[in-house]
């Protein structure tokens, strides 16, 4: 298996030496300050692209009727399934999860689908027959450090950008409407949670840094990840080996967090609204609407 190549001696010493002697990040950021943050919604509903500095994430957001699960009959059914593949890091490779994978698949799983951000009631269509299932695809396509953020936001924008088509039901049987037929509807969303992650340095990790690149992740000696939505509501906390943190060190760190989550929150808002309003100007659902006032009347 292709091993990650590691920063040589002098180029960790000389980041640890930036870091705690003279307080500065090799790229000019403050400690707290994340890489610019992009977002662009494909043509097609569910459709995220994610770029936190040089980490790119692209997340897609698909559904389809199925049975439910036999223990969840009221429920639909909700998976996020993550892939490295080796264009993302020469140390990736196909049908071989490695532990950031799976660390990345983890916490997804906890922030997003185990906090009850999407409503999975809503997904049920038939009680024990059929139900939605949503899934939700992330490509890592470039790795440069703290996949981990940019993954879940790109997970949380795809949800809450995708539509899934409409339903009836009548005498029994479910009708599901093509987009022509029928404005696709969004999903049932509860509540937006973020990962903000902060990485620690120094012997007794004294020094926290939010956002940390991949150079900077081949250094620090501690991670840890908060879950929370703009509420202040935690989901998870994340604490993956590496030393101590200190309690007083966490809370103000889960402070920031949680002014980081808002700005997060506020941005994803404003780009969800943009793009609705230049679907509203014409094309495809200037069509739809059209068809369907043709059809009902």
């Amino acid at each position: 298996m292709p091993r990650e190549a590691e920063p040589s001696a002098n180029e960790k010493a000389f980041l640890l030496k930036a870091l705690q002697d003279e307080q500065i990040r090799l790229d000019g950021r403050e400690f707290d300050q994340y890489r610019p943050l992009e977002l662009t919604f494909g043509d097609e509903y569910g459709v995220a692209n994610v770029s936190l500095g040089k980490t790119k994430i692209l997340a897609k957001a698909s559904a389809e009727v199925t049975v439910p699960f036999a223990d969840r009959p009221l429920d639909g059914i909700f998976t996020i399934a993550t892939e490295l593949s080796p264009m993302a890091a020469p140390h990736f490779e196909v049908n071989r999860p490695t532990e950031t994978e799976v660390l990345l698949s983890r916490l997804l799983e906890k922030t997003v689908r185990r906090s009850g951000a999407l409503d999975t009631e809503s997904l049920c269509l038939v009680a024990g027959q059929k139900c939605w299932s949503v899934r939700v695809d992330v490509h890592v396509l470039s790795h440069d450090g703290n996949l981990t953020d940019a993954a879940c936001f790109a997970v949380v924008a795809a949800l809450r950008h995708f539509r899934k088509p409409d339903t009836s039901m009548e005498n029994g049987v479910l009708t599901v409407y093509t987009p022509a037929e029928r404005e696709p509807v969004p999903l049932g969303w509860l509540h937006s949670p973020f990962c903000v992650t902060w990485s620690f340095f120094g012997e007794e990790g004294e020094t926290a840094l939010l956002d940390a690149d991949w150079m900077e992740e081949q250094v620090r000696v501690a991670s840890v990840t908060i879950s929370l939505n703009r509420h202040g509501e935690i989901c998870q906390i994340a604490k993956l080996g590496g030393v101590p943190v200190e309690a007083v060190a966490l809370l103000q760190c889960t402070s920031v967090a949680l002014t980081k989550v808002k700005e997060f929150s506020t941005y994803l808002d404003d780009k969800l609204a943009e793009d609705a309003k230049r679907r509203d100007k014409g094309g495809f659902m200037a069509e739809l609407r059209a068809e369907n006032d043709r059809i009902v009347g």
